[in-house]
C-alpha cells in the first residue's frame, strides 16, 4: 500500500510493483512474443491478449450489454 515501485525497466523511466510486471512490460522493448495462437500462429506479448485474440477462432462472446443484450 505504500506505493513503492522498486522494480525499474533499464531500457525506459517506467517502475513497477512487481518483478512479474516489469518481466511482461519488458517484451515491449524486446518485441518477444511468447504466447502463440495454435490456430494461426500470430504471437503475443501477454497470455491475456492470446486469451482474447482466440475468441477470433472460438466465436465466443462472453459479455452481455445488460441494456440490450447483445453480446460482444
Amino acid at each position: 500500500h505504500s506505493g513503492e515501485r522498486p522494480y525499474r525497466c533499464p531500457a525506459c523511466p517506467k517502475a513497477f510493483k512487481n518483478s512479474s510486471s516489469l518481466r511482461r512490460h519488458r517484451h515491449t522493448h524486446t518485441g518477444e512474443r511468447p504466447h502463440t495462437c495454435g490456430t494461426c500462429g500470430k504471437g503475443f506479448a501477454q497470455a491475456a491478449n492470446l486469451r482474447q485474440h482466440l475468441r477470433v477462432h472460438t466465436g465466443e462472446r462472453p459479455y452481455a450489454c445488460g441494456t440490450c443484450g447483445k453480446s460482444f
